[in-house]
């Protein structure tokens, strides 16, 4: 079974988080699979990066788990990219820390899928937005796997939210 690393990028998972909370904690309940709140651990965004590049080490699957904010991540996950995806370590002649790895995202979008249409009001599908994870998991030869995303998390049902966490419980677990 593949060791899998979820890193969760939510600037308030114990507050205004209903969806990446319940992912998160659901995430956490599966065998070999560890996962890392990191604006809990990095509350002013000073990342340690020898433990975000020991955890990604330790796993065969490393997962982003965010919502969707205006078409990009949260901060502190571009904070983390900058700082941990090192050339020499990442990516370059000598960056090989990914090569081997799968490498995926989980995202919520507050919009429902309808919006994630060319004829949507967003104009763009949920693949086209995250287009630059995907070229993020080009860069550093990491296998990318097709993103889990959570639409219309605003209002969400008890019923979506339950079939939502059997859902990425089947995503980590592949």
């Amino acid at each position: 079974m593949k060791k899998t690393l979820v890193l969760v990028f939510h600037p308030s998972l114990n507050g205004q988080s209903h969806v990446n909370k319940a992912l998160a904690e659901a995430a956490g309940e599966l065998d070999n699979v560890t996962v890392r709140d990191e604006y809990a651990l990095y509350p002013d965004g000073r990342i340690d990066v020898k433990a975000e590049q020991a955890a990604v080490e330790a796993a065969d699957r490393v997962v982003f788990q965010f919502p969707l904010f205006w078409f990009s991540s949260p901060a502190l996950l571009k904070e983390w990219e900058d700082e941990v995806l090192e050339h020499g370590w990442a990516y370059g002649a000598e960056g090989h820390a990914f090569e081997g790895k799968e490498f995926a995202v989980a995202v919520s979008t507050g919009s429902p899928e309808s919006k994630y249409q060319p004829e949507g009001d967003n104009k763009f599908t949920i693949d086209q937005v995250l287009v630059p994870f995907e070229g993020t998991a080009n860069h550093i030869n990491a296998t990318w796997v097709k993103p889990f995303v959570t639409f219309a998390s605003f209002g969400i049902t008890d019923e979506a939210l339950a079939k939502a966490v059997e859902d990425y419980k089947a995503f980590l677990t592949k």
